[in-house]
């Protein structure tokens, strides 16, 4: 199996951030890349503060935290990732966007670097067939928020190399998390199941089956879940939602993965969740409490 030191990051946006804060906190040398100098400065911003949350949690101490920091270099060129074992993609869910970073990648890395996809929603393959070395590409799908979701889905290609394979699982649990195999489908595991699950809480906002917050509470209290569907749509993002539900769409063509209408009519007004301030629910009033006019009793 291929020794991994030195790990590559493909972005440093909320999950970009988060997966270099566990590969640095694990003791991996972390060379993290954005396209622009304000956006790496932003993610790094966010990695100083996730280390603090838990250092200030006592899951790690100050002294651990500086090392941490100091062993993440940000970087605006793609080439300062020539000398990574292991690059893990975490960019916008564009299948050309990605086969474009991993063209360039396969020219400057070295023969043996292993690739990884974070993607939620795209077929591994469909990025392994624009390498020369397809057998070098798996798929490590971490969770946000990276620091505190165990889950790491790994997926493989017909194509993929055993040993990458079982090099990438290994690195995951080093990191700290729990693994699960998945054949290489859109979705993987977690998002095959959830992301109708919460398409068809939005289809019951739609059709006045009940209000925003009675769906989510009945959820909660009647199904044990930690969050209900329609905060956890807020959470990830309407508009990821909608994109993930698109590729999912395509690739399936099953109506459950549709985005609904109001879904669409949400993000075009910009309401896409907890980022922007107001999705299902309004995050600019305290307490949190339902966007008017979207649900019945609204």
């Amino acid at each position: 199996m291929t020794e991994i030191r030195r790990v590559g990051v493909l972005g440093c946006g909320l999950m970009g951030s988060g997966i270099a804060q566990a590969c640095a906190t694990a003791g991996y040398e972390t060379v993290v890349r954005e396209v622009s100098e304000e956006l790496i400065s932003r993610g790094m911003d966010a990695i100083a503060r996730g280390l603090q949350r838990a250092v200030e949690k006592d899951r790690m101490s100050a002294a651990e935290r500086d090392r941490a920091l100091e062993r993440i270099t940000a970087t605006i060129e793609l080439t300062d990732l020539a000398g990574c074992d292991l690059v893990i993609e975490a960019v916008v869910e564009d299948l050309e966007v990605k086969n474009s970073l991993w063209r360039e990648l396969e020219g400057i890395c070295a023969e043996d670097a292993i690739f990884a996809s974070n993607t939620s929603s795209l077929p591994i393959s469909e990025m392994a067939a624009s390498l020369r070395r397809p057998d070098r590409l798996v798929g490590l799908h971490f969770f946000n928020p990276v620091a505190m979701m165990p889950l790491v889905e790994v997926a493989r290609t017909i194509a993929t190399d055993p040993s990458v394979f079982e090099t990438a699982v290994a690195f995951a649990r080093s990191l700290g998390k729990e693994t699960i195999e998945c054949k290489d489908r859109s979705g993987f595991v977690v998002n095959l199941l959830l992301v109708p699950f919460m398409m068809d809480a939005i289809r019951a906002v739609e059709q006045g089956v009940a209000s925003i917050e009675d769906i989510d509470r009945a959820m909660r209290l009647g199904a044990g879940h930690p969050m209900g569907p329609l905060a956890l749509c807020d959470f990830v993002g309407l508009d990821t939602l909608d994109r993930i539900g698109e590729i999912m769409f395509r690739e399936y063509r099953e109506k459950r993965y549709a985005s609904p209408p109001l879904l669409k009519r949400m993000v075009a007004l910009g309401y896409v969740g907890k980022k922007a301030g107001r999705g299902f629910y309004d995050y600019t009033k305290e307490p949190v409490e339902p966007v008017g006019g979207i649900g019945p009793g609204s």
